[in-house]
C-alpha cells in the first residue's frame, strides 16, 4: 500500500524560526512556543521520563573526580563508553551499519593508543544521568541531538543525520495528511528521541495519544505488534525503516515525523579537551567535495555526500551477519575503500544480479560488488568494469557419489544447473555449441552460486560450473560435493560501475593496484575462501577421559566461572571442546581466539583483554554465554530449552536465533523448542526465499544445528563419565 510521503516538518516544536513558525498556525503561536519546551519538560515527568538535573555533589567534587578520571585514564589508557543494550546490530540492507559511531569511535581509540570499555545500559533513558554521574565518559549509542539534551551534555560534531517517519502496520489505517494524526495513539520507547519527537505531535495535535512501550522491546517485536494491529503507530529512523523494508512488507513507513536530526557522540560539559580531539577526529573523516573539473562527475557527488552506496549480495561469500558481527570478502574491501577515501559507506543489498546492475544504472548505488566476468553483454547495458581484481577458473561440481569425470565428453547427457545472468551460462552456451549432447538449466535468479552449489550437494541439481574459489570456500565448510574439471581458461573478475564515471573509475583502479594481492587482500582472501575449518570439525568422542579424571586441563576455571554464571560445569567444557579442542592459543577463520573462540570486539566489550591467557578466555566466553542466555530470555524461552538456544545464539549470534523462532511460529512450528522445531527454522534461513525476509538475513543454518548437538552429545558423555566415576 503506498501512501503520500507528507512531511510533518511543518508541525515540529523544535525548529528554531518563529516567524516562520507563525505563518504556518496562528499569531498566538510565538506566545505558545515561547512555553512549549517548559510544557514538554512537564510531560516528559508525565510520561515516566527521568529528568536529568545535575548532581550538586559532581558540582562541589568536579575538580576532584576530573583529576581521579584524567589520572585513570592516564594509567590505564581506557576510554569508558556507554552503550544501549538495546541499540541492536543487523543486517542492514539499504543505509550504514547499524553502529556506525561505535566503529568510528574504535577507529578513535586505535588512533589515540585507548581502550575501550563498554558499559551497558539496560534502557536508553539512562545513558545520559550515568554520563553526568562519571560512569563513562562517553555516550555512543546512535544518539540524537536535540535542545533537551543539549542542555545537559555536550555533543560532537555530527556522525551522520537522518529525519524520523511515522511507521505503521499495513492493514492499519493510512494516514494521508498530518491532520489525520488527532486521535491516533504512538506506541514509542522512554527516554528515546523517538518519544520526544511523539509529545511534540502531541502538543500540535492534542488529540493524540502516547503509549509507553517496554524498554527492552526489539525493533521486530514492535513491528511485529504494528503487522498485527496491537499497537497504532511509532516513529523510526529514517535509515533503519528503509533497510526494515527491504525485508519486510507488513509495515509501512507514512509521514515524515521532523527534520533531519544530527547523530552524535555526547560527553560531559567539563570534557572539553575530549570532545575537541574527537571533533578533530571526525573532521579528519569526512572529506568536503572535491572540484577536479568544470563538471559535477560522480566521485564529487559521493565525496560531497561523503557516502560510498555500494550494493552485493546477501551470500557467506560476499556480506552476512555472524555473531552479531557483519562479515564477507566483498564487505571488508568495500569497507576498506571507503577508509582509504575517508567516505562513510552504506551497503545496499540485492535479490539477484539484474537487480543489481539496475540499481547502478538507475544511479541507486555507485559500486556492485560480486565475482563478475566482464562481457560484451554487460557493457551494452551502460555497465563498466575495474581492472581485475580477481581471478578464478570455472569448475565443474558434482555430488558426492559421482563417478568420475575425467574431460568435457563426460558431460554428455548430463544436465547442469546455473543462473541465465551468470558468466557461467555463456562458457555452457558455448560448450554445448561442441558437445549439443549437454543439458544446460536455467535456476532462478535468485539463487546464489553457493546455494546451488548445496543442490548439487542434496540431490536437487545434477551438476553446476562455479568459480573454483567458491567451491573451495563449500568445500571448507564440510559441504558433500566432488570438485570436477576445469572449464575454459582463467577469468578475470571485475567492479561494476556505471559507464562514463571515469572519476570513480579511477579512484576504484587505482585502490586495486595498490591492494590486490597485498597483505590486506590476501588475509582476507585466505580468511574467505582458503581457511580449512569455516566449521568446527571436532566431533570425536573424549578416548582419553578417565573416570574421576580430569575432564580439561582447566577444570578449576571452568568450574569457578561456571558457579558465578550460573552454568553446568560439564556443559561449558563441552562447549570449549567443541570451540577449541582446548587450545587457547586456537584462532578461527573469521578471527575468533581462545579457548572459548571469543571475537577480538567481543572481548572488548566484556572489558577483558588476550583471550589467549587461559582465564581471561574462559571467563570471557562463560560472560558471553550468561549476555546471551539473557537476551534468550527476554525472548520467552522455555526453562528447559533455555541452554539449547543460548548455545544456538553463542554460534550464531542472538538475531539468527530470533528470525528462526519468528519463521517457526510461521510455519506452524513451536517457537520456543529448539529440537525439531526453530532448529528446522534456522535450516530454511540458508535459502533466498526465506532470508530476503529474515531482519538478519542469510545464515548457514547447518553450522548452529551443528553445533548445538555435537555440544548435546559431548555433554551427555561427560556427565555420564561423572556418574559412572561415583
Amino acid at each position: 500500500m503506498n501512501h503520500k510521503n507528507i512531511d510533518l516538518r511543518q508541525i515540529s516544536p523544535w525548529r528554531n524560526d518563529k516567524a516562520w513558525l507563525s505563518s504556518c498556525f496562528s499569531p498566538w503561536l510565538s506566545v505558545w512556543f515561547s512555553r512549549l519546551v517548559m510544557v514538554m519538560l512537564c510531560a516528559l515527568s508525565l510520561l515516566a521520563f527521568k529528568p536529568f538535573a545535575k548532581d550538586t555533589t559532581n558540582n562541589s567534587n568536579s575538580a576532584n573526580n576530573k583529576a581521579t578520571q584524567q589520572a585513570q585514564q592516564a594509567q590505564k589508557s581506557v576510554l569508558r563508553v556507554l552503550v544501549w543494550s538495546g541499540n541492536e546490530n543487523y543486517l542492514p540492507r539499504a543505509g550504514s551499519p547499524p553502529n556506525l559511531d561505535r566503529e568510528y569511535l574504535e577507529l578513535f581509540a586505535d588512533n589515540h593508543g585507548l581502550n575501550l570499555e563498554y558499559i551497558e545500559k539496560p534502557s536508553f533513558e539512562q545513558l545520559i544521568p550515568a554520563l553526568l554521574a562519571n560512569e563513562g565518559d562517553i555516550i555512543a549509542a546512535n544518539m540524537t541531538v536535540n535542545t533537551l539534551r543539549q542542555a545537559q551534555v555536550d555533543f560532537t560534531l555530527p556522525i551522520t543525520e537522518t529525519p524520523e517517519y511515522i511507521v505503521l502496520g499495513k492493514n492499519n489505517k493510512p494516514l494521508t495528511a498530518a491532520k489525520d494524526l488527532d486521535g491516533r495513539k504512538i506506541a514509542v520507547q522512554p527516554g528515546t528521541s523517538h518519544a520526544i519527537t511523539a509529545l511534540g505531535l502531541a502538543n500540535v495535535y492534542p488529540n493524540i495519544q502516547i503509549e509507553q512501550i517496554p524498554a527492552k522491546t526489539t525493533r521486530d517485536k514492535l513491528y511485529d505488534a504494528l503487522a498485527k494491529g496491537e499497537y497504532d503507530l511509532t516513529i523510526v529512523d529514517g535509515n533503519i525503516i528503509d533497510s526494515t523494508l527491504k525485508y519486510r512488507d507488513d509495515i509501512v513507513k507514512s509521514l515524515q515525523a521532523n527534520v533531519a536530526r544530527s547523530i552524535a557522540w555526547a560527553v560531559r560539559k567539563d570534557s572539553a579537551t575530549l570532545k575537541q580531539q574527537l571533533n578533530t577526529f571526525l573532521r579528519q573523516q569526512q572529506l568536503g567535495a572535491q572540484q577536479d573539473s568544470e563538471s559535477v562527475t560522480a566521485w564529487q557527488t559521493i565525496t560531497k555526500r561523503r557516502t560510498i552506496r555500494i550494493v552485493m549480495r546477501n551470500t557467506i561469500s560476499s556480506y552476512y551477519l555472524w555473531k552479531g558481527q557483519l562479515m564477507g570478502f566483498h564487505y571488508e574491501l568495500a569497507k576498506d575503500f571507503a577508509k582509504q577515501h575517508k567516505l562513510r559507506y552504506e551497503i545496499l543489498v540485492a535479490d539477484d544480479n539484474i537487480e543489481m546492475f539496475d540499481m547502478i544504472k538507475t544511479g541507486e548505488a555507485d559500486i556492485a560488488l560480486g565475482f563478475f566476468t566482464p562481457n560484451q553483454h554487460r557493457a551494452e547495458q551502460g555497465l563498466a568494469f575495474s581492472r581485475p581484481y580477481h581471478y578464478a577458473s570455472e569448475q565443474i561440481v558434482a555430488g558426492p557419489n559421482d563417478p568420475p569425470i575425467e574431460s568435457v565428453h563426460d558431460l554428455k547427457y548430463r544436465n547442469i544447473a546455473v543462473r541465465k545472468s551468470s558468466s557461467y551460462y555463456q562458457t555452457l552456451m558455448d560448450l554445448q555449441s561442441i558437445i549439443p549432447q549437454i543439458t544446460v538449466s536455467e535456476v532462478p535468479e535468485e539463487y546464489d552460486t553457493e546455494q546451488i552449489i548445496e543442490g548439487v550437494a542434496s540431490g536437487e541439481f545434477d551438476l553446476t560450473l562455479a568459480d573454483n574459489h567458491l567451491v573451495d570456500m563449500e568445500l571448507n565448510l564440510d559441504t558433500k560435493i566432488t570438485p570436477s574439471i576445469f572449464i575454459g581458461k582463467e577469468k578475470a573478475q571485475s567492479w561494476i560501475f556505471k559507464d562514463g564515471n571515469n572519476q570513480l573509475r579511477e579512484k576504484i583502479d587505482s585502490y586495486i593496484k595498490r591492494t590486490y594481492r597485498g597483505l590486506f587482500y590476501n588475509l582476507i582472501h585466505k580468511r574467505y575462501f582458503e581457511a580449512d575449518g569455516l566449521i568446527d570439525k571436532h566431533h570425536d568422542a573424549y578416548e582419553n577421559l578417565q573416570a574421576g579424571g580430569n575432564l580439561s586441563p582447566y577444570d578449576e576455571i571452568v568450574e569457578k566461572y561456571a558457579a558465578q554464571y550460573g552454568f553446568d560445569p560439564h556443559l561449558l567444557i563441552a562447549q570449549m571442546h567443541q570451540e577449541s579442542r582446548f587450545d587457547p592459543n586456537a584462532t578461527s577463520f573469521a578471527g575468533a581466539q581462545g579457548l572459548f573462540q571469543i571475537m577480538p570486539r567481543t572481548a572488548k566489550q566484556l572489558n577483558i583483554i588476550d583471550v589467549t591467557d587461559p582465564e581471561k578466555g574462559i571467563h570471557a566466553g562463560i560472560k558471553y554465554m550468561a549476555w546471551v542466555s539473557e537476551r534468550m530470555q527476554e525472548q520467552d524461552v522455555r526453562d528447559d530449552q533455555l541452554t539449547w538456544f543460548t548455545l544456538a545464539s553463542y554460534n550464531a549470534g542472538p538475531g539468527h536465533v530470533v528470525d528462526a523462532m519468528r519463521l517457526a511460529e510461521q510455519k506452524g512450528w513451536q517457537r520456543d523448542i529448539w529440537f525439531n522445531n526453530v532448529e528446522r527454522a534456522i535450516l530454511l534461513l540458508s535459502q533466498r526465499k526465506y532470508s530476503s525476509k529474515a531482519r538478519y538475513g542469510y545464515v548457514r543454518g547447518q553450522e548452529p544445528v551443528t553445533y548445538v548437538r555435537n555440544i548435546r552429545r559431548k555433554y551427555l558423555m561427560l556427565k555420564d563419565v561423572v556418574t559412572t566415576a561415583h
